[in-house]
């Protein structure tokens, strides 16, 4: 194993060579090396640059609660459409029912319901069920694995929303990550303000455009007299406390092609935006046949502006006027182009970490490297001599390995992982101690020096990678079902076992084989 191929010469070369190139752009400030040299620097994670750390739950039963609703105006429309009377519609814990008045079109319901409501599943059938009951009555319910695959995809979606807003407010780097069922952390790294961040990532953003009954009297709302196909929604348009508008709506803000903050005919802020061509088709229609009526738009349950319809809009686009600011039409703008997310979110937990509290950070765990690693080479060098020094210079290799592959990578480096980095240069010494302690005992078996040294390569070798494969394992589950602080731990880990057993074996294993040729040693320093 000591012989000086040509292979391993130049890949010891390469590695070392590339662990320098990526690892200088850290070592230099920003924009002093070359236009052709890498760039790629460190990103620092919240712990070591200071940010927000927020905990969020998805509520996945505000979630149900309006599929339910969904579904309960849908099997309302369907009847309606078939002009078949019914009553006692409404919902009573996970499941609709409804009477139908005419005994004889029961079957006809059952058919016309279960063959238009829901959507198909994968595996087969539709995601509702729906079945006759005593006294008339059929029960509409989802099936148990929609409502799962929903809650989850919820969640999926969630996380992918809040990663557009994020990005829209410059953030780099941040760490979005879900955990367990239905809670999504959110680290951000160099964002000091948690309550903007929770504005901006928290706002479900429901935009929806309804019609406005005026049919509906002031005492009517009064009295509580509210139509079954209407809701009373608050207002913030400072015209009116509350209106009333229909539950169907008209237009929804997935049907939204852009936002930005404008302003309308008097200057003041507004919102303007474009309809894709399914919005603007039903946009046109409905507005062109309700002329002189105002319509509502609304955002998360509550009305921001109600508009009269003077003409027909069929140019697919419009403004959104209200009580803005220059900041709050910006921030309407940047929630409505990432999209609504699919259930309210709340903080279960909120932390921030001050940039001076990160910059102490980073002294503590450069500190904490560098007498680590003196401690380190001094153990290996005072123990093994001369293999010690060829130890000592694997391990720069090796650290110069982990920062330029992190780099590279674009990968974040927290306060963990600067503890997983120290645990790597300790795993590399193992892994020498391991080799050159099986040389001494070979030396002592009556071996010649060379051969001892050989021997203590190979038959260390099973060792250290049956002792590094169990580490690579613990790590991979450490990332994989981890999040935060442990993953930053698991990511170094993973990388510096990697480099550790590349640079531990291989370089040192060229050092010595170098060392021999150059010098016909016929003693082990190490003895």
């Amino acid at each position: 194993m000591l012989a000086l191929s040509r292979w391993k010469i130049v890949l010891v070369l390469v590695s070392a060579l590339f662990g320098l190139v990526f690892t200088l752009p850290n070592l230099v400030p920003a924009g002093a090396l070359p236009a052709w040299a890498p760039q790629q620097r460190l990103h620092l994670g919240l712990d070591l640059q200071g940010g927000s750390f927020l905990l969020l739950e998805v509520d996945t039963t505000a979630l149900r609660k309006e599929r339910l609703t969904n579904l309960t105006e849908d099997v309302r429309t369907k009847l309606q459409a078939e002009q078949m009377d019914f009553g006692g519609l409404g919902v009573s814990g996970d499941t609709i029912d409804v009477r139908i008045s005419d005994p004889t079109r029961v079957d006809a319901a059952l058919k016309l319901l279960n063959n238009s409501l829901g959507e198909r599943l994968l595996t087969g059938g539709r995601d509702v069920t729906v079945e006759t009951k005593p006294d008339q009555h059929i029960r509409v319910s989802f099936v148990s694995q929609a409502a799962n695959a929903a809650s989850a995809d919820a969640v999926t979606r969630s996380i992918e929303i809040i990663r557009k807003r994020i990005d829209a407010l410059g953030t780099k780097e941040p760490m979005i990550t879900q955990q367990g069922a239905n809670r999504i952390v959110v680290q951000a790294p160099g964002e000091s303000d948690p309550e903007k961040l929770k504005s901006v990532i928290g706002k479900t953003a429901k935009l929806t455009f309804e019609m406005v009954d005026g049919d509906v009297s002031a005492e009517d709302v009064a009295a509580g007299r509210i139509p079954p196909d209407d809701l009373l929604l608050p207002s913030d348009d400072g015209f009116a406390p509350t209106y009333v508008v229909k539950k169907r709506s008209v237009v929804t803000g997935e049907m939204l092609t852009s936002a930005s903050g404008s302003h309308d005919e008097n200057n003041a802020a507004a919102v303007a935006f474009s309809f894709n061509a399914v919005g603007t088709q039903r946009f046109g229609q409905v507005t062109a046949q309700n002329i002189g009526k105002p319509f509502a738009i609304v955002l998360d349950g509550r009305v921001i502006s109600a508009p009269r319809i003077n003409s027909a809009i069929t140019g697919g686009s419009g403004i959104i006027t209200g009580r803005f600011t220059e900041e709050s039409a910006h921030d309407l703008a940047l929630l409505l182009k990432t999209g609504a997310l699919p259930a309210p979110l709340n903080v279960v937990q909120q932390n921030t970490v001050g940039a001076e509290l990160g910059a102490d950070a980073v002294k503590a765990g450069t500190i904490s490297i560098v007498i680590g690693s003196a401690l380190i080479f001094a153990f290996i060098i005072l123990s093994y001599g001369l293999f010690g020094v060829f130890a000592a210079i694997a391990l720069v290799v090796n650290m110069l390995m982990i920062v330029g592959a992190m780099s590279l990578t674009q990968a974040t480096l927290t306060l963990p992982g600067i503890a997983g980095i120290v645990l790597t240069l300790a795993v590399a010494v193992d892994a020498n101690v391991l080799i050159y302690e099986r040389m001494r005992d070979e030396v002592r078996a009556g071996r010649p020096a060379m051969s001892a040294a050989d021997a203590g390569f190979s038959r260390a070798l099973t060792t250290i990678i049956d002792a590094n494969v169990t580490t690579l394992v613990a790590a991979v589950i450490m990332f994989q079902f981890g999040s935060g602080p442990v993953k930053g731990f698991a990511l170094t880990l993973f990388i510096g076992v990697i480099t550790s057993v590349f640079t531990a074996v291989l370089i040192t294993q060229v050092l010595i084989g170098w060392w021999f040729r150059a010098f016909r040693a016929k003693a082990l320093p190490i003895i």
